[in-house]
This record gives structure tokens, C-alpha cells and sequence, in this order.
């Protein structure tokens, strides 16, 4: 006898709410079919559900994205960076207090004492026929971060030898959520080939029919709802163990929207408008932004990131600001509507040099009009780079770009070998958009605050 088992998924969503009712619509239609069949099934999020960048998510600190999941039916989900790192402590603490699936994560813990009762380090499923499914789960080990807030990330291989002899002896299958990336997912493959099935996230890939890495199956449905996932696995009950295992990602373009789900969607936008609609500030005239041009809004923001990290000079992209404000009335809603990013304030340290360098490569065409996808940035374009305490003469050539000739910092000539505290967006400490702030040895992260937070601040102090 064969036995087949089905899981559905999703990752990588970031509240991305506008495919949620075609996902939706299309697990919909699957469990139906399952059901007909008497075939066993199960709904799991590998991460990153949550973005603060939309206004339901903002409103209500992810608990409507539990609320979501709730009413899908989801059996099971592990935590991404966006859960774990863009909440307070107490906020992702009591996050999924009412979900009414499990979560797993191995590689979690509070530093301030007992563990949530939600957090499971792992699971079991069990088949109709009584077959045993262990899965458990692993999130990136942001620590820098994570340490700030009150949690702790342990290595995913500590966790790993931790939970899976006894998985591997108490199961027939080994399932991993995994939100640790691509590349992490195929040297635990490489390195722990009892591992059945890997299901990832976190780097926005997508396997279209999945991956062998020695005996393991890796699948991952890219981002933002476009895609999800589907897993069968085949089980010989004459031989004892699984004969086939496949994984695809599905388009969910062509799905009708599930009609439910779509009003659910609408009352709590009315919530979260309802919500963010506190007065911040009233503006008799127009606070203009502009990507490629000082404004005084932007000026003013750039001063308080300097101000609030007690740094010696500040840099600020005015990309991070999307569309003016006012006249008239601003809310907290239109605040996150121009500055939605779950951006951090950081404050790293940078020689003269260092800041040169910065400089040079801010005051390029290249720089500015970079259409940045990710490290926090859920803009457009980076824009000019706004400067606080910071004085720069540069002279535009005939090309169009511009030559830096002197800067100053605080009045004074820089210095070329004297290290400076810097402030900025913690965007810069990621990748390869300026390394020279991203090598930096000295970075802290100011958290939970983003950057809306100082904007609020300003808006109420300097406006």
C-alpha cells in the first residue's frame, strides 16, 4: 500500500495582503480535493507573514496576520526576521497567543527568563494510516539584533544536533522549516542528509520542482504571496520509508479571490485606519520631499538621527521619505504611508577616510537612482544623501556627476585618520551598498524605534 501526504505553504508573504485572498482561494480547492480523496494535509508558514510596512500589520503588530492564518486553517508556522526582530519584546512575546496552529522554532529563546508557551522546538503530525511527520523549525541568527530586544538565536547547527536524533528516531519523516536562506539550507542538507524535506525562505528564492542535495528535498516559493508551495510525499508501507518526494510552486495569478477572506481583508483595513488615525501635528503649508534634493523635512530628520544616536555627524538617504505631508491634518497613518520601511537608526564608527569614501560614492548618479529592493528599504530609490553636521563642497562636471573637493565636520577640516561616530539607516550595514559601513567593527542598532518613530519625533519637536 502507498500513502500520500500533502503539505501546502507559504513564505516570505511580508504582508503582501493583495495575493492573500487568491492563496487563500487556492488552498481552498486543494484541502477540497484532499478531503474527496481522504488524503492527509497541512498548511504551514515558513516566515516573514509579518511586514510592518502595511498599515494592518502596523496597526496591529502582526496580530491581524495570526488572525489570517487562523482563518486559513494553517496547522503550523515558524518565525522569520520580520516576526522576530521588527516587534518589542512583549509584542512578539504574546504575538500568537491566540493562533490557533503551532509554532516551532528550535533556535529561539527569551534572555529574560521563561519562553513563551506558544514557542514549540518542534512537532509531530501524524498521518491517517499512523504515520509519524516530525518537523521543527530554525530562524536567522540576527543576534545583533535579536540580543537588543530581549531573544536570543542560537546556531542552527547547535539546534539542529540538539533536536534531530530524537526526531529522526521518533518519526518516520523529518520535516525543517527553515528561514535561515538558500544557501544555509543546502549545507544542512549537505551536512544532515536524514532531514527528509527542507522547506525554505528568508532569501525570496523560488524552486520551481525542487532541489536534491544528497537524499534531501529543498523547495522555497519566492516572495510576497506570487508563488506557494506544495510538498507530496510517498510512503511504501511494504517497504517501509518514502519512495518519492516532490515540491512545486505554484502561480496563484490566474486564482479567483476567495470572497470571505477579501471582507475580512477590508475590516481590517477599516481597523487599521481607524487605528492610525491619531494627530501627530497640524501644518499650515505643504512639507515638500524630494528624492534628489534637500528639503527641510529631510534636513530636519537627517538632524534628529543625529540628535537621538548623540552622534557626531549623521547621513540619511531621502528616499527613506516616499510623498510630502500636508497641508493640514497629519496622522500617524500618513507618517507610515511616506516612511513604511521597518528601518532601524544605527551608529557606526568610520575614519576620515572612511566618510570620504562614503561621500564619493553617495554623490553619484549610480548611487542615487539605485532602485533598492530589501534590507529594510520598501521604497523606490535611494535619492541624495542628506548630511547633519556634515559639510560638503562638490563641484558638478560636464558628465553630470559630481566631484567632492573638502568636507567638514562640526566647522572643522576632516581628519582624515580620526574616527568619527556615525548615524545612519541600518540599510547601509547590510551588503554591498557602502562597505565601508557595512565592514564597520563598531555598529549599534537602536531598537525597537524605526526610522517613523524619529520622524514623529521631529514632526512634534522641530516642525
Amino acid at each position: 500500500m502507498k500513502e500520500k501526504m500533502f503539505f501546502y505553504y507559504t513564505n516570505d508573504l511580508h504582508s503582501h495582503f493583495e495575493n492573500w485572498t487568491k492563496i487563500v482561494s487556492y488552498f481552498e480547492k486543494q484541502k477540497n480535493i484532499r478531503k474527496r480523496g481522504n488524503e492527509s494535509y497541512w498548511l504551514l508558514d515558513i516566515g516573514d507573514h509579518i511586514d510592518r510596512s502595511h498599515p494592518i500589520t502596523e496597526a496591529m503588530m502582526g496580530k491581524a496576520n495570526v488572525q489570517l492564518l487562523n482563518h486559513a486553517e494553517y496547522n503550523l508556522a515558524t518565525i522569520g526576521n520580520n516576526e522576530g526582530i521588527t516587534l518589542d519584546y512583549n509584542d512578539l512575546f504574546h504575538l500568537y497567543d491566540e493562533a490557533n496552529f503551532e509554532i516551532v522554532c528550535a533556535n529561539l529563546e527569551s534572555t529574560k527568563g521563561q519562553n513563551p508557551a506558544w514557542l514549540k522546538t518542534s512537532t509531530q503530525f501524524i498521518s491517517p494510516s499512523g504515520l509519524r511527520i516530525g518537523l521543527f523549525g530554525l530562524t536567522a541568527p540576527f543576534n545583533a539584533f535579536y540580543n537588543l530586544l530581549g531573544w536570543h538565536i542560537n546556531s542552527p547547527n547547535e539546534a539542529i544536533d540538539s533536536v534531530l536524533s530524537d526526531l529522526r528516531h521518533d518519526n518516520d519523516i523529518v520535516v525543517l522549516l527553515s528561514h535561515l536562506g538558500i544557501n544555509e539550507d543546502e549545507e544542512i542538507a549537505r551536512q544532515y542528509p536524514s532531514i527528509d524535506v527542507i522547506i525554505g525562505g528568508h532569501t525570496h528564492h523560488l524552486f520551481k520542482d525542487g532541489e536534491y542535495i544528497e537524499n534531501t528535498l529543498l523547495t522555497a516559493a519566492g516572495k510576497h504571496g506570487l508563488h506557494v508551495g506544495e510538498v507530496i510525499l510517498t510512503w511504501d508501507h511494504e517497504q517501509k520509508k518514502l519512495i518519492e518526494k516532490e515540491a512545486y510552486a505554484i502561480n496563484i495569478d490566474h486564482q479567483v479571490e476567495h470572497a470571505e477572506t477579501k471582507k475580512h481583508l477590508e475590516h481590517l483595513d477599516e481597523n487599521a485606519c481607524q487605528t492610525l488615525d491619531q494627530t501627530i501635528i497640524y501644518l499650515e503649508n505643504k512639507l515638500e520631499v524630494n528624492w534628489f534634493d534637500e528639503t527641510y523635512l529631510m534636513n530636519k530628520l537627517t538632524e534628529t538621527l543625529q540628535e537621538w544616536t548623540k552622534a557626531d555627524c549623521a547621513m540619511l538617504n531621502a528616499g527613506v521619505l516616499l510623498n510630502s505631508l500636508g497641508p493640514g491634518k497629519v496622522t500617524s497613518r500618513d507618517v507610515h504611508r511616506i516612511c513604511p520601511h521597518p528601518i532601524n537608526p544605527c551608529l557606526v564608527e568610520l575614519t576620515g577616510h572612511e566618510i570620504l569614501e562614503v561621500i564619493r560614492v553617495s554623490y553619484t548618479k549610480a548611487f542615487m537612482e539605485l532602485e533598492l529592493k530589501g534590507f529594510g528599504f520598501r521604497g523606490k530609490m535611494i535619492g541624495k544623501m542628506i548630511f547633519s553636521n556634515i559639510d560638503v563642497l562638490a563641484k558638478q562636471r560636464q558628465s553630470g556627476e559630481f566631484q567632492v573637493i573638502d568636507v567638514k565636520i562640526n566647522g572643522e577640516p576632516l581628519s582624515l585618520d580620526k574616527v568619527y561616530k556615525v548615524a545612519t539607516a541600518d540599510t547601509f550595514t547590510f551588503g554591498p551598498l557602502l562597505p565601508e559601513i557595512a565592514r564597520s567593527n563598531f555598529k549599534e542598532y537602536f531598537m525597537p524605534e524605526f526610522l517613523r518613530d524619529l520622524l514623529i519625533h521631529t514632526l512634534k519637536t522641530k516642525i
